[in-house]
């Protein structure tokens, strides 16, 4: 009996040695955020001021998606940027790969499932200074690669987002929030964009909190 025993006991080793490891895919990081120190500079920085939508928000001020090159387009450029072993058709859509969302961890190897978020949402670009742009700066603003501006997320979460700003809205994944937010500061800095106090203080709180 103990002979069968070991006998068991070495299979079950046996078999869990030769059981391939899961392959873990983990969300690309965003394209140049600042450090947490800068951010902090940065957002003590950003002009305290009221919202205002008047005149009132309008989405079609906001071109998108330009051509990058060749044929591909803004939000076809973030997918195969943010994706692993990314397959594209010559009309540069993304055929396969895979994408984590950094926002709640959801995983897709279908890119349709998949928005482009912008991290200071049009609306609230809009609302605290995008208003008084040209529809030129606009359409750059909504269009940023060089900023970190744009990410490919699970489109239920970027439908949770909406326009909402972090006073309303931080990713789920803790994990995320401080890039998150330091992206957030850094886009807002770069273009002169004002925050409200509430968002001021939520940003505040993740980089003394969370970060």
């Amino acid at each position: 009996m103990a002979g069968r025993t070991s006998l068991i006991a070495l299979a079950l080793v046996l078999f869990v040695s030769a059981a391939p490891t899961p392959v873990k895919v983990f969300p690309r990081a965003l394209p140049s955020v600042i450090a947490v120190s800068t951010a902090k500079t940065y957002l003590s920085e950003l002009t305290v001021a009221a919202e205002s939508n008047s005149p009132a928000y309008d989405r079609n001020r906001f071109k998108t998606w330009d051509i990058i090159s060749g044929t591909c387009d803004t939000r076809e450029t973030v997918l195969k940027r943010d994706g692993t072993n990314v397959v594209v058709s010559t009309n540069c859509h993304a055929t396969s790969g895979t994408w984590v969302s950094p926002y709640d961890g959801v995983t897709t190897t279908d890119a349709s499932t998949f928005d482009i978020d912008h991290i200071v949402a049009l609306k609230e670009a809009w609302i605290s200074g995008a208003k008084d742009w040209t529809d030129v700066q606009r359409e750059a603003f909504a269009n940023d690669l060089t900023r970190p501006q744009l990410v490919a997320v699970d489109a239920s979460i970027n439908r949770s987002k909406g326009d909402g700003d972090p006073a309303s809205f931080l990713p789920p994944l803790t994990s995320f929030q401080c890039e998150y937010v330091r992206a957030y500061i850094s886009v807002k800095h770069s273009y002169a964009l004002s925050v409200d106090v509430d968002e001021k203080a939520a940003m505040q709180d993740v980089l003394n909190n969370v970060c």
